[in-house]
């Protein structure tokens, strides 16, 4: 019995082990969200399954206004490695809404 449960485990540790599987392809992608004044571009680049950049292309945001969001989101998304667990800017939460909903469109690009 013991010998049969050690087996069982032992499979189970190498499927789970072959099971991890790349979320996103390798490459430069593109999203736009909806900012208060227009669309919002980004071009993200994901290396080896890891989002490694977070640009903004274009905005028509209020400079000075949307800076922190504009600065600080793209930041937050590589240390996080996702969109979900970021806090968007107070005062700015619009424009950070857009960053974080382009760069999700751009996301699902990389996993096609």
């Amino acid at each position: 019995m013991k010998k049969s449960i050690f087996i069982l485990l032992s499979l189970l540790m190498v499927f789970t082990a072959c099971a991890k599987a790349s979320i996103y392809n390798d490459g430069q992608y593109e999203g736009t969200g909806q900012g208060k004044y227009g669309p919002i571009v980004v071009k993200v680049e994901v290396k080896s399954d890891k989002i490694t950049k977070v640009l903004i292309v274009s905005h028509s945001e209020t400079p000075g206004i949307s800076d922190p969001a504009i600065q600080g989101i793209p930041l937050a998304i590589i240390e996080k490695q996702n969109t979900k667990e970021v806090d968007v800017f107070s005062g700015a939460t619009v424009t950070s809404q857009a960053i974080l909903d382009a760069v999700d469109e751009a996301l699902k690009e990389a996993m096609k």
